[in-house]
């Protein structure tokens, strides 16, 4: 029988986030699971049609992941006071992060939103939950945040 002792939450840092946590805490703690929180910075590859050059990304680089981390830090004041949790800021392919840290942390589910951002950014992106759901190698639950 699959235990499920580490469940990772991938974080956009959105109210649809927000909306998953009852669920999440509720799951890490029927299963006695360690919570692991990622949150993924888009990496430069994804902006090169916008012409910024490579110059420019990399001056803003370490302000990206510094400003990430505070936010990481905030929503977990907020959203999960009183629960000790990994944190993790990585930058890259949101869907090829996701699972590579599920993969190297030895997590056992997956536990995400179905919606986060919208519009022209999904377009552009592509779905991130639908990503995840074909690539992971361990089971990932969905939730509809705008359903609970």
């Amino acid at each position: 029988m699959a235990e499920i002792k580490k469940i990772l939450f991938p974080v956009d840092f959105t109210d649809s986030s927000r909306k998953i946590i009852p669920h999440l805490t509720l799951l890490a703690q029927k299963l006695g699971a360690e919570i692991h929180l990622l949150h993924v910075i888009r990496g430069p590859e994804e902006f090169s049609g916008f012409e910024m050059g490579a110059a420019w990304w990399s001056t803003y680089e370490k302000e990206l992941i510094d400003g990430a981390q505070k936010a990481m830090d905030r929503f977990v004041e907020e959203a999960l006071p009183g629960y000790s949790v990994n944190t993790k800021v990585l930058m890259g392919d949101i869907v090829e992060e996701i699972v590579n840290y599920a993969k190297g942390a030895g997590i056992d589910l997956i536990v995400m939103g179905t919606h986060g951002r919208k519009g022209l950014e999904k377009v552009m992106f592509g779905s991130v939950a639908e990503g995840v759901v074909k690539s992971a190698d361990c089971p990932v639950l969905t939730i509809n945040p705008y359903k609970v």
